[in-house]
């Protein structure tokens, strides 16, 4: 018994059927007791009375009282020129549904073809390939399946035969290719036992060889696998690979075939066994496609020879990505495949990404018209936005694109682009041999040298090391939506809003050419490691500021990654976000009251004597991020007279306080 499609003439996988809930009809039909009056029938009720010629049997509950008596006596099959099938009972038989009584059709329903299986009741096909009905219908021959269920209960009404029609919701099952309902068809076909297959790819995720990710995901593969069922493997197609079957011309080709590796081991093999003059001929099937992609991890590094170069040196491989709905279809095959022929899980582990829908949450479709063309999509936003917006995506869950994604994602590569010209262009010039030996010289991977850079300078490498490290190990875990949006952050949040501000007062106020150097330093090498964390997910656009930059003496994405675990200062970190908040601070005091945008305005900070030593050695990036007149900003411990205006405390766990007011 297989899924057969009409339309596409090939039997299809159980995976390869979509059931939908969908209106239907359910059809009460007379089956008269042979040798009994008139009064003496039983009523059947089905979703599919062309079926009806296909009728083997008629069941009902052993315990049904309303049928005893017919029990052992036989039925007459409607429109069949009287022919006559047994009315057994069977625990089977649902007393609450329909009528209590059971047809039993095994040619073209899988249940009761499980049924007639194990009560020995012959097997009876009244449908064609295309979906017509054969020489069993009778006058009905020839008719489409759906045409002949219309004249055959007209047919029935007019011989008294049919008692009702009601609406009944039906699960239907129509193929995921072509659309049209499958018909369940007896059909000889090759298939594989698949129970041993499944219990050693059960026993990889068991014990550890194989980590399915998000691990939510191993629950339904170990369902799936639990209560697989054998494989049909051969499909009815024009391409794919043939079955490797010959038969002997002449011979019956249940009995007599050979399976070989190519035409002539196959005629060598039918000459030694039935002598020189036989001949032979290839089953005209194909494998069904998933059979030989779940090949595909091996096959195409040289196996079977397992002493392949390429065999040797790529399988099997650390990862697979896949999307989530093809679990079933591609991945537990190719786990099962692997183990089978090469004695090897083919990858540790299997990250299931999600599905792209549209902004409503819908699956894309022509038919909704909501389908996203990548290439129109890359030609509005860029490669690298469209990149880093499906990578934000979370394992497993499936993303709602929207022009809202895509839009803040290109005005992040826009900023990207933007902060390297600026680096590019503050930076010493080329041949200025001296300076490049001065920030070649700088070791940020020592604590000496950190704990030696201006506050800015410190806080911006310590939150980078922090990143580093951060993004390492969620790379490491496959948390690649982490990763996008840790860097991100730091990108955004501290590189570009914070630190390219602040060093704009070393390097265009400063007038010392040694502090513009540390900011020069600094920036270059900040940028360079945000560079190399974001290449895996913007890799166009990195490329091209890194090679942009001078003495690149290899591509990016051949680089070495990051050094982890390098030094940083929290206590120098707390310090600069004591800084921030008070900028952010005087930011709000001066939109609070409306100050005009360019006016530099007069400031008292007060503070204790630890926290206004920091604060007042940074007042040059103080007054450029808030605005301040460089030349009016007071420290002191306490608030002088004029202190009006506004007061902010803040710290108060670490006892560090800031008030300022405007004159």
């Amino acid at each position: 018994m297989v899924n057969w499609s009409p339309k596409l003439q090939t039997a299809v996988s159980d995976l390869e059927v979509e059931y939908s809930e969908e209106p239907g009809t359910l059809y009460y039909i007379k089956y008269r007791v042979a040798g009994g009056s008139r009064s003496d029938f039983l009523t059947i009720a089905t979703t599919r009375p062309e079926t009806l010629f296909g009728d083997v049997a008629i069941a009902v509950h052993p315990q049904d009282e309303r049928y005893s008596k017919y029990v052992g006596k036989m039925a007459i099959v409607p429109m069949t020129y009287g022919r006559h099938v047994p009315i057994i009972s069977d625990k089977y038989v649902d007393k609450d549904f329909g009528t209590g009584v059971l047809k039993i059709s095994p040619g073209h329903d899988h249940n009761d073809y499980v049924l007639a299986r194990r009560l020995g009741l012959p097997i009876l096909n009244v449908m064609n390939k295309d979906g017509t009905l054969n020489e069993v219908a009778g006058l009905y021959c020839g008719l489409d399946r759906f045409e002949a269920r219309k004249k055959l209960w007209s047919d029935l009404e007019e011989t008294d035969l049919a008692v009702k029609m009601e609406p009944h919701s039906l699960r239907v099952p129509r193929s995921q290719r072509g659309g049209e309902v499958i018909e369940p068809l007896v059909s000889k076909q090759w298939f594989v036992t698949m129970q041993p297959l499944a219990e050693k790819a059960l026993l990889a995720v068991e014990k550890g060889e194989l980590t399915i990710i998000p691990e939510r995901f191993e629950k339904i593969y170990n369902h799936w696998l639990t209560n697989i069922k054998d494989w049909c493997i051969s499909r009815q197609l024009w391409w794919g690979h043939r079955i490797p079957v010959w038969y002997i011309v002449g011979k019956d080709c249940e009995e007599e075939y050979i399976v070989a590796r190519s035409a002539e081991e196959a005629l060598m093999k039918a000459r030694d066994k039935y002598g020189k003059e036989v001949e032979v001929y290839q089953d005209p099937d194909v494998l069904d496609t998933w059979f030989s992609s779940a090949l595909w991890p091996f096959s195409t590094l040289g196996w079977p020879d397992e002493l392949a170069e390429d065999f040797k040196r790529f399988y099997p491989t650390t990862m697979l990505e896949t999307g989530h709905d093809i679990l079933f279809f591609w991945v537990a095959r190719m786990v099962m495949m692997g183990i089978e022929f090469t004695g090897t899980v083919p990858f540790s582990y299997v990250y299931l990404h999600g599905l792209i829908r549209d902004s409503q949450g819908r699956k894309m479709s022509k038919t909704l018209g909501n389908v996203i063309d990548p290439l129109d999509t890359i030609k509005e936003f860029g490669t690298d936005a469209l990149r880093f917006t499906l990578a934000l995506g979370t394992s497993g869950q499936d993303l709602n694109l929207s022009t809202e994604r895509l839009t803040a994602n290109k005005a992040f590569t826009n900023k990207l682009w933007n902060a390297g010209k600026f680096v590019l262009q503050v930076l010493p010039n080329r041949d200025n041999v001296s300076g490049w030996q001065n920030i070649e010289a700088c070791k940020f991977n020592t604590e000496g040298y950190l704990l030696r850079l201006p506050l800015p300078e410190c806080w911006v490498v310590s939150k980078l090391h922090m990143l580093i490290d951060a993004v390492t190990e969620s790379y490491n875990k496959f948390f690649f939506g982490d990763v996008g949006r840790e860097i991100y952050d730091f990108f955004w949040g501290d590189f570009a809003d914070w630190y390219i501000e602040a060093s704009k007062a070393r390097i265009y106020h400063s007038g010392d050419d040694s502090v513009a150097l540390v900011a020069q330093t600094v920036l270059l090498y900040v940028f360079e490691n945000i560079l190399k964390l974001l290449h895996p997910f913007m890799p166009f656009v990195t490329e091209e500021l890194w090679q942009a930059l001078p003495n690149r003496r290899e591509a990016l994405i051949i680089s070495s990654w990051p050094q982890t675990a390098l030094p940083r200062s929290t206590d120098l970190v707390k310090r600069f976000e004591n800084l921030q908040a008070l900028t952010r601070a005087i930011r709000n005091a001066r939109a609070e009251y409306s100050v005009e945008p360019a006016k530099r305005i007069t400031a008292s900070i007060v503070g204790s004597e630890e926290v206004i030593q920091y604060i007042s050695e940074e007042k040059e990036v103080l007054a450029l991020l808030s605005k301040l007149d460089l030349g009016n900003i007071h420290f002191a411990d306490s608030p002088p007279g004029m202190f009006t205006l506004n007061h902010i405390c803040f710290g108060s766990r670490t006892k560090k306080c800031f008030a300022y007011s405007f004159h």
